[in-house]
């Protein structure tokens, strides 16, 4: 640990930078990751937004399996040069892979409840090792190395088939056992169970390819015929943003189905994906291929591509498997998403360390210090607003959220600290330094406390909302302890003058422990650099955790800011047509529902409810609704079932308790009108749009007239409140409060 302090201090002169070109072009690699992660960003909100649904995104993922992704693997394998492969590194990365996925498959095995082990091990296996190689890979490895090393971009093409011809059908094979053991009769013999898995991966899209692309890669000599040359690179070169756009959308409502069940389980494989893949990838190729390759240049180049391999993260298709089998759903679908959107920070923090020729102390640090820095002010914006919503919806008076408010008091106070560190750090005043880490290192390591304490909190909790101990005691232990802790470390540490790094800043002590396992090195490796951002990332971070758990208060924030837009949406409208002509389809489904399902809806949904600390009578959860229009078949999707809800809403027969909000899949309370006389009546408006304004008489100003501008017209047109024309006559209802 002391070699590594004492070289972390060095000056630029006591080591001499290689003069070694670079290996990747990092400069490309920002602007790929903004194009992937932006297409996927688009994606996600066209279906978040509902403008493409779940059902209709079929579509567009059975046009990227089975035609562009097809055509894309046709292409290369035609036009693959064998003789450029470094078959040493193909081996080492299958190696790995298959590690991985019997380390992942055992302890699974090992560990996993009786009644679903082999589902687990089948699905878990195949989703730590099966990357998203052609929709996110290729554009990065492109970016990075399509100038220095393009023969690296056919890897990806032989690397991913034949993962999915070798592991794959194993994983599949353990799913049909855990299959035929649910079955009751079990009528499935063995032999049948093995002819299912090799059938699936025949009728694989990307095996059948691969296989029909070495085959013409013989038969055309490397060479595209002509007249089908433009056919084949029309349907490949739609394969990427298209592929990215539907990422995006299969994206949309995963991390709802997320449980707590599910968490230990989706932390581990994710850890096995994104940190336990790319660091065996690198060892087996640093082992496998270290004869092979003719320079150390290639060989290290390699080795690093081998680790930016391992990053990439699981491939969407795995989900695709979990819901054919209708297994372990919540937490293949919920890994995907995570993984997805963390290696994108690994990937661009690991490539640029990996540029890097020579482990140059000085420069690091400084980049080290200022990413802190940087990232304590964003925090600290964050965390500001969080701390305002917090004492806006008064939660700080309420157990656990009181211990929460001090949690947020410890990350602010450690984002100020490094903000002040990194001006106090380069004057020589011993008491600025010695305060300035004694506030940085207690909030910090209280940052670490207070969580425990909560989780202990809410263990001694009693019903009635109360602590069995004087809160006071957790209050003392969340302060006490890691200030006790900074002031062992100021008398037992000895300063260290030459360097920024707090980290490092007093000594032995206090890099003992992260520095334990890393004693024999001399020099920091790559790999401990990385954590070492990672690490300022995280301590420093902490707000945007907290930010999005607690900053986004539904009530308080999200629901009042839609209302807001819409009222502003509203008001914007012509006012010389304040009446709104329902459309054809509005018309349509209204009537369906009213003749055919309104009955049975009724029966099935509509019952007394509890809307805070009243009773609501009639009423049903719009995510209720939704449910019940899948059940029946009147939607496919969530998505349609959310649109049948808002032009049930358009027409009138269905409206919120208090008018204040549109119809939503959520826990918002809605009633159903008396929809029969109420349809009726909107027939007649849409056919007529008569409007009897001499008594301030409407077909039916409280539907048409919706949100903020009901109140307003009423005074306008001195309504004293809703009055209805029914074909049976006249009915009085509330006004719009």
């Amino acid at each position: 640990c002391w070699d590594i302090h004492n070289n972390l201090n060095l000056s630029n002169g006591d080591l001499d930078p290689s003069d070694t070109p670079p290996t990747m072009s990092i400069d490309k690699l920002f602007p790929a990751l903004l194009e992937c992660f932006g297409i996927i960003l688009c994606g996600y909100i066209a279906g978040r937004a509902n403008i493409i649904t779940s059902t209709q995104a079929k579509g567009l993922g059975n046009f990227v399996s089975k035609f562009a992704l097809p055509a894309l693997l046709f292409k290369n394998m035609v036009l693959l040069d064998f003789g450029n492969v470094i078959w040493p590194f193909l081996w080492s990365i299958l190696i790995a892979k298959v590690s991985v996925f019997f380390i992942v498959c055992v302890i699974t095995l090992l560990v996993a409840s009786p009644d679903t082990r082999f589902s687990k091990a089948g699905l878990f296996s195949i989703f730590a090792t099966q990357s998203n190689d052609f929709a996110l890979g290729y554009p990065i490895v492109e970016a990075l190395y399509k100038n220095t090393h393009p023969e690296y971009l056919q890897y990806i093409y032989l690397v991913a088939p034949v993962s999915l011809m070798l592991l794959n059908p194993i994983g599949f094979a353990f799913c049909e056992i855990q299959k035929w053991r649910d079955q009751r009769d079990r009528q499935q013999s063995k032999l049948q169970i093995v002819g299912v898995v090799i059938l699936q991966v025949l009728k694989n899209p990307m095996v059948f390819m691969v296989v029909i692309g070495i085959i013409f890669h013989f038969i055309l000599d490397q060479k595209i015929p002509a007249f089908m040359e433009q056919f084949v690179d029309g349907l490949a070169n739609s394969f990427g943003g298209a592929a990215l756009f539907y990422l995006g959308l299969s994206m949309v409502g995963q991390l709802g189905k997320l449980t707590r069940s599910t968490v230990v389980a989706l932390i581990l494989l994710i850890t096995a994906k994104l940190l336990v893949m790319p660091l065996i990838c690198r060892e087996t190729v640093e082992l496998l291929d270290a004869d092979n390759t003719s320079s150390s240049l290639e060989h290290s180049s390699l080795s690093n591509y081998a680790f930016l391999y391992g990053v990439f993260p699981s491939a969407p298709s795995v989900a695709i498997y979990a819901a054919h089998y209708n297994m372990e759903l919540q937490v293949v679908t919920s890994g995907m998403v995570i993984s997805t959107f963390l290696s994108a920070p690994i990937m661009y923090v690991s490539a640029w360390l990996l540029t890097i020729p020579w482990m140059d102390p000085k420069p690091l640090m400084d980049s080290l210090q200022n990413v802190s820095f940087n990232v304590s002010i964003i925090s600290l914006v964050a965390l500001a607003w969080t701390v305002t919503v917090m004492f806006l919806s008064k939660k700080f008076k309420r157990l656990p959220h009181m211990f929460t408010v001090n949690l947020f008091l410890a990350q602010i106070l450690a984002c100020v600290s490094m903000i002040m560190w990194n001006f106090v750090v380069r004057q020589d005043r011993f008491i600025g330094h010695v305060l300035t880490f004694t506030l940085l290192y207690g909030s910090l390591y209280s940052t670490y406390v207070w969580p425990g304490l909560i989780a202990l909190s809410l263990v001694l909790m009693k019903r009635g909302g109360e602590l069995k101990v004087a809160p006071g005691f957790l209050v003392i232990a969340g302060w006490g302890v890691p200030a006790l802790v900074a002031a062992v470390l100021l008398v037992t540490g000895e300063r260290m003058p030459d360097t920024i790094d707090s980290a490092f800043f007093y000594g032995r002590p206090q890099c003992d422990n992260p520095c334990f396992n890393l004693s024999p090195l001399r020099v920091p490796g790559r790999l401990y650099l990385e954590l070492q951002f990672f690490c300022a990332v995280v301590n420093y971070g902490q707000g945007f955790i907290s930010f999005g758990l607690f900053g986004l208060d539904k009530h308080l924030i999200i629901l009042p800011f839609k209302k807001k837009i819409s009222c502003l949406w509203h008001r914007r409208k012509p006012e010389e047509q304040p009446q709104l002509v329902v459309s054809d389809d509005i018309m349509m489904t209204c009537t369906q529902f009213i003749r055919y399902h309104k009955e049975q809806c009724v029966r099935d949904i509509v019952q007394q409810k509890r809307c805070g600390e009243r009773t609501v009578a009639d009423t049903f959860l719009g995510s209720e609704l939704v449910e019940w229009l899948l059940q029946v078949g009147l939607s496919q999707d969530r998505g349609e079932a959310l649109l049948y809800g808002i032009r049930l809403q358009q027409g009138g027969v269905l409206q919120h308790i208090t008018q204040e909000y549109g119809f939503k899949d959520d826990n918002l309370h809605y009633c159903i009108e008396n929809a029969s006389l109420q349809w009726a009546s909107r027939v007649v408006q849409s056919s007529n749009a008569l409007h009897h304004s001499a008594r301030g008489v409407t077909t039916d100003p409280g539907s048409i007239i919706t949100g903020c501008d009901r109140e307003s017209h009423r005074v306008a047109h001195n309504w004293p409140s809703v009055v209805r024309v029914w074909p049976g006559g006249l009915q009085v209802g509330r006004h719009c409060k």
